[in-house]
C-alpha cells in the first residue's frame, strides 16, 4: 500500500507521534530518557525547529512544532531519529528497528483546536497515570514551562495560554475531544472545524484523509423479477 501524501508547510502548526516499533519499550530509565533529549539539542542546533510542545512516553514521542520552512520537519526528524537508533543500539548492544518507521503529523488550526492539541501532548503522562499531577513529568514541556533552566527551549504558541494552563491541563478531557485528536494523528488528518478542515485538505491534496477507511460497500441492484 503507498504511503499517504503527506504536505508540511512552513508556519504551520503539526501534532507529530512516532511510536516504537512493535509498541516496545524505547526509554528504560531516567538516563534513556536524558539522552533522547540531547539528541534533540544536537538537532536544534543543526536546523531550528519551533517547539510549541513535547511528551516523552516510555514507547512514543510527541511533538507541537511550528517549522520556518517546508522541509525543516522532515529534515530535522531524520536526523533526530536516525541518531537516537545509533546511539541507542551502540548502548545497549542491539540491532534492528527501533521506530515503527516514518512519523505521523497532524495539522492544527491555529486557534482553540491547538490549544487542545497542546493540552493533549502536555497531559499524556498523566492520562496514562504515569503522575499524579502532568507537570510532574520531567521529560515534558508542562514542566519545562515552570523552570528557568529548561533543557530545551519552548516556543511561543500563536495562540495565548491561558493564565490557569497548568491547572485546565490537569483537568480531565471529555472521551470526544481525545478519540477526535487520536483520530486525527492516525489519519494524518487535519485538526480544525469542519470548514477548514475542508479548505486544508483540498490545499494541500490530502482528501485521502477524509475518506473512510476498507473498500466502499457494493450498492445492490435492484430486483426485476416481476413475481418476486
Amino acid at each position: 500500500m503507498p504511503r499517504a501524501l503527506r504536505t508540511i508547510c512552513a508556519n504551520g502548526c503539526y501534532h507529530v507521534i512516532n511510536r516504537a516499533n512493535q509498541k516496545a519499550r524505547v526509554f528504560h530509565n531516567p538516563a534513556d530518557y536524558d539522552t533522547f533529549i540531547g539528541c534533540m539539542l544536537e538537532a536544534q542546533e543543526r536546523l531550528n525547529l519551533p517547539l510549541l510542545a513535547m511528551c516523552l512516553m516510555p514507547n512514543h514521542v510527541h511533538l507541537v512544532v511550528r517549522p520556518n520552512q517546508d522541509g525543516d520537519l522532515a529534515k530535522w526528524t531524520s536526523w533526530l531519529f536516525t541518531t537516537h537508533v545509533r546511539r541507542h543500539h551502540r548502548k545497549y548492544d542491539s540491532t534492528g528497528r527501533l521506530w515503527q518507521g516514518r512519523y505521523k503529523a497532524s495539522l492544527i488550526q491555529q486557534d482553540v483546536h491547538l490549544l487542545t492539541v497542546l493540552r493533549y501532548v502536555e497531559r499524556n503522562a498523566l492520562t496514562a497515570a504515569l503522575v499524579k499531577r502532568a507537570e510532574d513529568w520531567r521529560w515534558g514541556s508542562l514542566s519545562w514551562r515552570q523552570r528557568h533552566d529548561a533543557p530545551l527551549e519552548i516556543t511561543s504558541a500563536p495562540i495565548a495560554l491561558p493564565s490557569y494552563w497548568v491547572d485546565y491541563v490537569n483537568q480531565p478531557m471529555t472521551s470526544a475531544e481525545l478519540e477526535a485528536v487520536r483520530e486525527c494523528v492516525r489519519r494524518q488528518r487535519p485538526f480544525g472545524s469542519p470548514g477548514w478542515v475542508n479548505e486544508a485538505v483540498n490545499l494541500h491534496g490530502t482528501t485521502q484523509s477524509l475518506a473512510p477507511i476498507g473498500r466502499p460497500r457494493k450498492k445492490r441492484q435492484p430486483r426485476t423479477d416481476p413475481f418476486c
